[in-house]
């Protein structure tokens, strides 16, 4: 087990996928062929009215109106429409962008392939003594100990082993850490994992990032490395 310090720049991502719908053409299309009937029937109207009683020009121009504001309406569904596509496919784009790469996401639990060591990324507020305890899938404690930490966001690595020395077998590991406040209150110290984003699933809205088994969203990365390149 060791504590190491590391430090490491944000990064920010947005995530998507395309769709689209035949609705607003349809609509149009209705609106399209009532229009016509509207105008079909105005014109027959205007041949066939009474002189002595004409009929009333404001009636139609109200219609008219209604029309045209349901035309600008559905015109603006399908604009609004064509913009949400396009965010998804930014969205897929960028997650996509992600495979291969190491990401830094918030969270506890973290993969251990039973021959290296997993690894958490501590968020220290305060030099202060961190409580660990790490727990298997089961929520069975499989090491605890005591170390001094500093502030910042120093790293601590394990090596698989409980503090009897049982050798732990490959899966996924959770870590909890507190430490003490000036009025000697636990308090807990949050954790950030890493690992290789291996896949995307795109059929997730937002799309999901597959880190050691975990599912992520793009929003949860704090700091990506490229492959080869070191996350310290």
């Amino acid at each position: 087990m060791a504590v190491e310090a590391t430090t490491a720049p944000p990064v920010t991502a947005t995530n998507t996928a395309t769709s689209s719908s035949s609705n607003s053409s349809t609509s149009a299309a209705t609106l399209a062929n009532n229009f016509q009937t509207f105008l079909t029937l105005l014109t027959t109207q205007l041949q066939n009215q009474n002189p002595l009683d004409p009929l009333d020009t404001n009636q139609f121009t109200q219609q008219l109106v209604q029309f045209a504001s349901v035309e600008q309406q559905l015109r603006q569904n399908d604009q609004l429409s064509t913009l949400v596509n396009l965010e998804k496919t930014a969205q897929s784009t960028a997650a996509l962008s992600y495979v291969g790469y190491t990401a830094v996401v918030d969270g506890s639990k973290a993969p251990f392939d039973g021959t290296n060591s997993a690894a958490w990324t501590l968020k220290v507020p305060n030099d202060t003594t961190a409580s660990i305890t790490i727990t298997n899938s089961t929520g069975q404690t499989v090491f605890s100990g005591s170390y001094a930490v500093q502030k910042g966001n120093p790293t601590f690595t394990w090596d698989g082993k409980g503090n009897d020395g049982t050798q732990w077998p490959a899966g996924n590991y959770t870590l909890n850490a507190s430490g003490k406040d000036s009025t000697g209150n636990n308090v807990a110290i949050p954790s950030e994992v890493q690992g290789v984003v291996d896949s995307v699933d795109l059929t997730a809205s937002p799309p999901l990032l597959s880190i050691g088994g975990q599912s992520y969203t793009t929003d949860q990365i704090r700091r990506v490395v490229r492959p080869g390149a070191s996350s310290s």
